[in-house]
């Protein structure tokens, strides 16, 4: 039985929990950052399935002698293969059947195929040189997105919602988008996760239907005043709860049924594109009219992060051209290309691309080798984890460059080589922390992004 008197003092300790839950999930961890940030937030264009550097970025004119020809065993030099090209009986060497040129005063090599993107070429960094252990998409995208192969890692995002906490009381620190765009591989709810991490932190998934966040609106009949004496009441037993037990866990979800609370205000207006001028929608693209396209979520990340939510990850999928490539490549560079771009010009011309950090790029590249057979018309390429492309700009990067070199045929890196490791370390290193000392312990060891590893890529930084 409750007795009055833990009871009104549990009523107590909730007014005192539902400040301080929020405040600890917004503020994020003592001591962060670590030094001076270059950047308040991050927007991550994530290219699930894996585009091809060597069509968009990667410009290789020696292939035009080889094509046709083997790869030679020295390039390949005994690299793991996938399940779809290990019973290959030759590797034929397959030029890009687009063009590349060079770009703006920076001279970056970019494709026909993202002219949007080619002409802000000088706003953008382009590492060539990342490279992974993965050869398989489950486990090479939860490598991008927690540091480790395996489930079970807090993401990113996740990270630095829990370091650096939000700008906003009204909004999470972490928000997550999915292009409709139809097939590619599936993406798991744990890849925004926050594993060990307290709750709060996972990313808050954002839906192109219905109600933008899931559980979001009131059931019928039910006002929000009754949502407000709920929560209220609700919050006096999660008092006593906490008074019981001392699990923090227990604060999160009070933190986290206040902020649905906020958010039943907040997000109406944050979807609410009615207002933005024709000059938007000239940058972004008419498809940014359309809930749940990529140019959408561009547009709604830019007010994401005009309105102080630190991570904001976008994910489009069906990059996976095993087959077909010529056919399938220009459709999704076409989904992205003026979306991704009108977002760089967009924030820029906000003044807020110089707090901004914008990440695009995939979980691996695609071989130089056709998969499949190889026709005057058609071709395929198998997964690529040894060398490809991201592409970086704002807030702490250096505009106009080009780092690294890979070999002729875009296989092997041959200078400055960038692990996932080294890219989650210097993302972190621009929204100003030490990836080497935001660390969590569980299970008696203190955990990080990183792992054990990770440089940051210092020549990249302004």
């Amino acid at each position: 039985m409750i007795s009055r008197r833990s009871f009104l003092g549990a009523a107590a300790l909730t007014s005192l929990l539902q400040g301080d839950a929020l405040n600890a999930a917004q503020k994020g961890q003592p001591g962060l950052p670590h030094f001076a940030p270059k950047a308040k937030r991050v927007i991550y264009l994530f290219q699930s399935g894996g585009p091809s550097q060597i069509e968009l970025f990667d410009h290789k004119p020696r292939l035009m002698d080889f094509q046709g020809k083997d790869l030679p065993e020295s390039i390949r030099n005994g690299q793991r293969l996938t399940g779809m090209s290990a019973s290959q009986s030759s590797f034929p060497v397959v030029p890009s059947k687009f063009k590349l040129e060079q770009r703006g005063q920076s001279g970056a090599w970019v494709g026909e195929l993202l002219p949007h993107t080619a002409k802000i070429a000088d706003n953008l960094t382009f590492v060539k040189t990342v490279h992974t252990d993965e050869i398989n998409h489950d486990p090479a995208v939860t490598m991008f997105q927690t540091g480790f192969r395996l489930g079970g890692r807090p993401s990113m995002g996740a990270w630095a919602a829990y370091g650096l906490g939000c700008e906003t009381d009204d909004l999470p620190a972490f928000c997550v988008m999915i292009s409709t765009n139809g097939g590619g591989q599936p993406l798991y709810d744990r890849l925004w996760g926050s594993a060990f991490l307290p709750s709060k932190y996972q990313g808050v998934k954002f839906r192109s239907s219905g109600d933008p966040v899931l559980y979001l609106s009131n059931p019928p009949g039910f006002s929000a005043q009754s949502r407000r004496t709920y929560l209220d009441a609700l919050g006096e037993l999660n008092g006593i709860t906490t008074q019981e037990f001392g699990d923090p866990e227990t604060a999160a979800r009070v933190a986290q049924y206040e902020m649905a609370f906020r958010m039943q205000t907040s997000v109406p207006e944050l979807t609410d594109i009615s207002k933005e001028p024709a000059s938007t929608f000239e940058l972004y693209g008419d498809d940014a009219k359309k809930p749940g396209t990529f140019a959408a979520n561009c547009l709604l990340a830019r007010r994401l992060a005009e309105r102080g939510v630190r991570f904001i990850q976008l994910y489009h999928r069906d990059w996976d051209h095993h087959g077909g490539l010529p056919a399938n490549l220009p459709k999704r560079c076409k989904d992205v290309d003026q979306a991704s771009a009108g977002l760089i010009q967009d924030l820029k011309q906000r003044g807020m691309l110089e707090d901004t950090l914008v990440v695009w790029g995939g979980e691996f590249g695609r071989t130089v080798y056709c998969q499949g057979h190889l026709t005057a018309t058609d071709y395929g390429r198998d997964h690529h984890g040894r060398c490809f492309t991201v592409w970086m700009a704002g807030g702490g990067i250096k505009p106009g460059l080009s780092y690294g070199e890979t070999d002729e045929y875009s296989y092997n890196i041959v200078q400055d080589p960038v692990h996932v490791h080294d890219l989650q370390a210097t993302i972190l290193h621009c929204l100003g922390v030490d990836h080497k000392r935001l660390t969590y312990r569980f299970q008696g060891r203190d955990f990080r992004l990183t792992d054990v590893a990770g440089e940051v890529v210092r020549p990249i930084l302004v």
